[in-house]
Order: structure tokens, then sequence, then C-alpha cells
């Protein structure tokens, strides 16, 4: 099969839609794509805090450096009806007919993270096709939107004037997650307030490894100010990650994140099918029922010599 590139969008859209739609099993069955080989922004925020827009001024901004961009915006899905409405696109109309910008729109469906089902093979997908950066829309999420740090190089949190204590609401998750925070629509009032608040809260925090400190930034659409100011960040972060060997780290999460998720998914898929006998049945039972299946399920998956090695192990 001819190797998937960045110029050709109609077969990179088909390879997305069939992974986006792919089983677990399915996923399982895919060769994983090879190493990271391209830069990776996360951008996450509660909802409302213009993230379409400042991802859509930043992406241009990015065209300043070599190679082409990709943008992943995340949608809700409804729990009602299973639809989303897939309106990031519309918010990046003007970047509709920029040749170096591919932007693709994902519904969130079971995810629960504030990212959508298949992200990693996704974005492996689109790395392999030899896009150079990728910026990633999370769902408007809250305090435990923070899987995406998981699955990026760079997270950036934006937050908006008026919208409430978030200091305290996100101090447990969001917030600690950040590498640049952002103070959206800060010709509103309160928007210094807010940033030097927001300073004072994202000091270096203990970790085993050489601090950052995430810079925090006001963005004024109105008075176009700040975009090249969180471009300059991003590549500041992007280049200390090189420089304190944080790739591999990177990676490892990466895989905890893709494992984990996967894991999850197929879980709830076999709770859901479960008799109701079973489901009644005291707790531990019904535990070992779904540990069983899932066992079951991925035997067909493993190579030969896993399988072999997993029987000998049994009792």
């Amino acid at each position: 099969m001819t190797p998937l590139t960045v110029n050709d969008r109609r077969a990179l859209s088909r390879v997305l839609s069939r992974v986006a739609n792919a089983s677990v099993a399915e996923v399982l069955g895919m060769s994983g794509g090879g190493a990271a080989s391209c830069r990776r922004v996360g951008v996450t925020g509660s909802p409302g805090v213009g993230k379409s827009s400042l991802i859509a001024r930043l992406a241009r901004s990015r065209l300043s450096h070599p190679g082409e961009l990709a943008i992943i915006a995340i949608d809700p899905t409804s729990p009602k009806s299973g639809g989303a409405i897939l309106g990031d696109r519309i918010r990046m109309q003007d970047l509709a007919d920029e040749p170096r910008v591919f932007i693709r729109s994902l519904a969130s469906r079971v995810s629960q993270d504030g990212l959508s089902d298949n992200l990693p093979d996704i974005l492996a997908v689109l790395e392999s096709a030899g896009f150079a950066e990728l910026i990633i829309e999370t769902v408007g999420v809250g305090q435990v939107g923070y899987a995406v740090k998981r699955v990026v190089d760079t997270n950036v949190l934006v937050s908006m004037p008026g919208t409430g204590d978030q200091i305290q609401a996100m101090k447990g998750g969001l917030l600690e997650m950040a590498d640049i925070c952002v103070v959206n629509k800060a010709d509103l009032p309160g928007a210094r307030r807010l940033a030097a608040e927001l300073q004072s809260v994202v000091a270096p925090r203990g970790s085993p490894r050489r601090e950052w400190a995430p810079p925090v930034i006001l963005i004024s659409a109105a008075e176009q100010e700040g975009i090249d100011q969180l471009g300059d960040a991003i590549d500041r972060h992007q280049a200390w990650l090189d420089q304190e060997g944080q790739r591999d780290a990177t990676a490892i999460e990466r895989r905890v994140q893709h494992v984990g998720s996967l894991v999850a998914r197929r879980a709830a898929e076999i709770v859901d099918t479960l008799p109701h006998d079973v489901l009644l049945q005291p707790l531990s039972a019904a535990y070992a029922a779904v540990v069983s299946e899932l066992a079951r399920s991925c035997a067909p998956i493993l190579p030969a010599g896993d399988r072999a090695a997993k029987t000998m192990r049994q009792p």
C-alpha cells in the first residue's frame, strides 16, 4: 500500500475515518506506527473560553515554521442520541483555504476524559503522514479533564475572566497539568487580576525532574495581542523537553494512556453485555466475570508465543 502523505488529504481522511471507528480488537491488530516525530500541542479549558478561535489564530501564526500542520478538534457526543455537532471546524473557517493546514473534527464518543476514542491511533496516522505539528483541542472540560497531558508534548490551558473562581476549581486537575496558561479575551475586565492569580498558583511544583515554570500569557483577539508570545512559549517548552531529556518519559506516559483507555473501553463494552443474572451476583463474582471475558477476548490477539507463556503460567 502506498504510504500516506500530507498532500493526499482525501486518502488521509478515509484512513482517519476507519481508525476513528475501529473497535478495540481492530486497534490491537494495527501496527501502531513508529516513534513520535512531530510536535504535539494540546489546548484545553472550560466551555466558552474561546479555544477554537484561539487555535485558528495560533495555527496561522505557527505557519511561520516549516512543514504542514494538523488540527484535531474534539466535540462532545450526546449521551442520549450519540451524535455530535462537530462545530469547531465551522469556527475555523478562515483556515479552510490554507493548503498547509488539515482540520479534522472528532466526536468524543464514549470517552470521558475530554478526548476521543482511538485518539492515540489517529495521531499516529497523522505523524506517519509527515505533519510537522499537531494541535489537539479537547472537549470543554472541568477539573478531571487532564488526560490530554499524556498525549501531547505541550499542554495549553485556556481561561477567561468573569467565569467564577476557576483557580480553586482547577487546582487538583487541569491547572496542575498546564505547561502554559492563557488568559483569553484579555480586553475584558478582570483579565490581569486572573493572570496574577494564575501566576501565583502555577509556580514550579515538586517533581523528580528539573522544573518548568508555566508562563501566563494574556491574549486579546480585539487587540490582536498575545498570539506570538504563545507561539514563543510553545517553542521554549519544546526546547526544554529536549534539553531535559523528557521525550522518553513522554513516550511512556502516552503508552500508559493508550493501553489504559483501550482496557477501560473494552471492559465497559463487556459490562454492557453481561446478563442480568451475572450482574446481580456478588460484586466480586461480577468483577471476575468481566476480567475473565476480557482475558478471553484478548487471547486471539496475542502472538502464539505469548499465548503459550500465558497457558504455562495458569495452574
